[in-house]
């Protein structure tokens, strides 16, 4: 190759380079490394947005049997690209990736049924929450238990070992006696064959448990303090964010969220449970 057309090479790529560096934004986490993202004007420009949801969790996330993502996040996220006017790229994570998925820049967003701790919300940033989960308690309905203050010393709980129906339950019911198992198969067996008195886990477990075993009943659907299930964008990606937050109070007004469940969650849980679960506008109150 003559000189003068490697040194035009050589510019071009650098052109190149500098271009690409130029593409997207980045923001330090508390470690000092930087996160990728793409401001809203970025994602609008590019006419695609990439959502991180999962795709076996039914019914919050999954691909059906045609191959198309589907479930409560998904019909959220469907609306997000529509009312942003742009294609939507579903992108599959599991639970232990989705903050790196931020970072990397990998998703624009996460919609995998994230439920909102101060852990997490120093890796990401957290919108305006959109779904509650908590603490349920079921047990037969031959005898359901609907308070713990009146719980008899010889009946034990059934709990999940590792989770925070263990931790809250240690923590707060002290004089209870603790079933603990290692899968929630063997957790729900022991509830089937009478070990325990009551098991309690993630409400939306347990109630989709009910729904689907008759002769058990929810009579605690809130146990203790509530958590919330947001959308999450990389830290620092406030244009991104701010528009989520916008849309959220917006779609509020429209229940859009009960919208929703009807369409994803009610033949799980039941349309008496929508407004356990479902949260309007980003309002917890």
């Amino acid at each position: 190759m003559k000189k003068g057309k490697l040194i035009g090479l050589l510019g071009i790529l650098a052109a190149g380079a500098l271009a690409l560096s130029a593409c997207g934004s980045s923001s330090k986490t508390a470690s000092g490394a930087k996160n990728k993202f793409r401001t809203l004007d970025e994602i609008k420009s590019a006419g695609t947005i990439n959502i991180g949801v999962f795709s076996d969790k039914h019914p919050f996330g999954y691909v059906d049997e045609n191959g198309e993502y589907q479930g409560y996040d998904i019909y959220f996220g469907n609306r997000l690209a529509e009312d942003l006017g742009v294609k939507i790229n579903y992108v599959s994570t599991e639970a232990a990736n989705r903050v790196e998925y931020l970072e990397t820049g990998k998703v624009d967003i996460i919609l995998a049924n994230f439920t909102v701790t101060p852990e997490r919300a120093e890796a990401v940033d957290f919108a305006l929450p959109y779904m509650n989960v908590g603490l349920g308690v079921i047990s037969s309905d031959k005898d359901p238990v609907t308070s713990l203050d009146n719980w008899k010393a010889e009946d034990e709980m059934i709990v999940i070992s590792g989770t925070t129906a263990e931790t809250y339950m240690t923590k707060n019911y002290p004089d209870i006696k603790l079933q603990k198992y290692d899968t929630y198969a063997n957790a729900k067996n022991a509830l089937l064959n009478g070990s325990g008195k009551a098991w309690v886990n993630d409400n939306t477990e347990v109630i989709a448990f009910a729904k689907s075993n008759p002769g058990y009943t929810v009579g605690i659907d809130n146990l203790g303090a509530k958590d919330t299930i947001a959308p999450a964008v990389t830290k620092g990606n406030t244009t991104l964010l701010e528009w989520i937050n916008t849309e959220i109070e917006n779609l509020g007004k429209e229940n859009f969220f009960h919208e929703d469940y009807e369409a994803t969650l009610t033949d799980t849980y039941g349309a008496q449970y929508a407004d356990t679960l479902v949260i309007e506008g980003g309002k917890t109150n």
